[in-house]
């Protein structure tokens, strides 16, 4: 991917992408006030949210290792993975030792951010996603743009296409003469999937939330997909983040307040399932829980940074995000998009790319993101935290960034009233030469970055300081008088 301001260029450059990313945020947010408006004690539920998630974090290592202990006495198989090509490597081969030649799969940001569909189809196992949006987005050979809505960036036209188009390769045609009223597409969507629940023997989930005392894994969801991959299959296997846990099954009711009404704007999830282990007789015979670093542990060791892993993906920060709902999610580069991918994937993968560096500069810093995240997380002062440290690094590198060289001769000049006051005459005699009706034309070199991105009005022809001393000449300091 490349660095997020040549990305979200062309992004803005898509006035149907943006227009569909309005309407939807949209909706999302109005439905999220109305839901949270009702809850007299939401600012105490998120105090609680972001507390229990402190101290969980504080003691994950005991809460980690309890809850292994939980799932391997309820008949559940515990793998720990370092790192995204651990984990891949772990799940192909649990399939493989199967013996089928398909998954299915229910929604996971960590099975996307370590690259498990892919890595099955090299292995020569078919995996097919059963979320609606996640199908749309697998079907259209996409990328998802949204953690609650990863079709977000398709209007129902696009999807209809997309269907007809595509819906053959997997295994059962749209049927012919589909519309794009959303029912039908529900409908052609259901009828697609249902034979794959009914002939799968291995399903692969996500996990919204690991309860340590009991060893009990819960995902959470609104079209019952989830629900059919959960009991089906003779064989689960189950992939997250190890920062998913929570000790008590009371802690749990804080989330399940929380998660719903912020992602959805609903006052409970249609439909949450919850498993521990296996149950002779009873849904899976088998049960594999593959618990993911990636990067997780390096960022629990940053004071500032590791509030970042109190995140329950609601998403609610990317539908208030002025700079999301204008470029949309595949700008960010990753599978976290939005403000909350802005500080959690330059922690995960590190700032070695030039595409992670950028990252951390992808905001306004407007604060809204704070105001609405139902665990509290600071993303603004991470995002602040974040950029120091990408200014250190390249620091450290010694490169030479135009950036910093215009920064130390702003320092100098801004330092020196004398400096100052020269700078400002020049600049208001300079600007008026590139000058079209008032504003800034285009600046010539490196500065064009500047003035292709903005509208910039021509500085005042007299500075403020220079108006004051000419109008008050009361105020003027006496000329020093030198010592003979």
């Amino acid at each position: 991917m490349p660095a997020f301001p040549v990305a979200a260029r062309d992004a803005l450059r898509d006035s149907q992408l943006r227009g569909n990313l309005a309407r939807a945020t949209g909706t999302i947010r109005t439905r999220r006030a109305a839901a949270v408006g009702e809850q007299d004690d939401w600012e105490e539920l998120r105090e609680a949210g972001r507390a229990l998630k402190e101290r969980t974090l504080r003691h994950l290592d005991r809460y980690l290792l309890q809850l292994e202990e939980k799932v391997t006495a309820a008949g559940g198989q515990v793998h720990w993975a370092r790192d995204a090509e651990e984990a891949r490597r772990i799940v192909v081969q649990l399939v493989q030792d199967t013996g089928e030649r398909e998954v299915v799969k229910v929604k996971s940001m960590v099975t996307q951010e370590i690259g498990l569909n892919e890595a099955l189809a090299e292995a020569g196992i078919d995996a097919y996603e059963t979320d609606l949006a996640e199908l749309i987005v697998q079907l259209g050979h996409d990328q998802p743009s949204h953690i609650l809505v990863p079709a977000i960036h398709r209007n129902r036209a696009e999807i209809r296409e997309i269907f007809l188009r595509s819906m053959g390769e997997y295994g059962t045609p749209a049927p012919a003469g589909l519309d794009d009223d959303p029912r039908r597409l529900a409908e052609a969507a259901r009828r697609h999937l249902r034979e794959k629940f009914l002939r799968a023997k291995v399903a692969v989930s996500g996990v919204n939330f690991l309860v340590a005392e009991t060893g009990t894994a819960v995902v959470v969801e609104s079209e019952g997909n989830g629900r059919m991959c959960l009991t089906l299959p003779e064989t689960l296997i189950s992939v997250t983040g190890i920062e998913k846990v929570v000790p008590t099954w009371q802690d749990l009711e804080v989330y399940l307040q929380l998660l719903p009404r912020s992602s959805t704007g609903e006052r409970m999830n249609p439909y949450t399932s919850t498993w521990t282990g296996t149950t002779a007789e009873d849904g899976p015979r088998t049960f594999h829980l593959v618990l993911v670093d990636g990067g997780r542990t390096d960022t629990l060791a940053d004071p500032v940074g590791r509030q970042v892993l109190n995140c329950i993906r609601c998403s609610a920060c990317l539908n208030v995000c002025p700079v999301y709902e204008r470029v949309g999610g595949h700008t960010y580069g990753s599978v976290y998009p939005g403000p909350i991918g802005a500080v959690l994937s330059p922690q995960l993968r590190g700032t070695d790319s030039e595409a992670d560096r950028s990252l951390p500069f992808a905001s306004s810093l407007c604060g809204a993101c704070y105001e609405v995240c139902p665990v509290k997380i600071d993303i603004p002062r991470v995002l602040l935290h974040l950029r120091a440290r990408v200014v250190e690094q390249e620091r450290e590198r010694r490169l030479p960034k135009p950036e910093r060289l215009a920064m130390t001769a702003a320092r100098w000049v801004l330092t020196r009233p004398s400096w100052l006051s020269a700078a400002q005459r020049a600049g208001g005699l300079g600007s008026r030469l590139v000058a079209r009706r008032g504003r800034l034309g285009r600046l010539p070199g490196p500065l064009s970055r500047w003035t292709d991105t903005r509208d910039a009005p021509v500085p005042a022809a007299e500075s403020f300081s220079a108006w004051w001393r000419r109008t008050h000449p009361e105020t003027r300091r006496p000329a020093r008088r030198r010592q003979s």
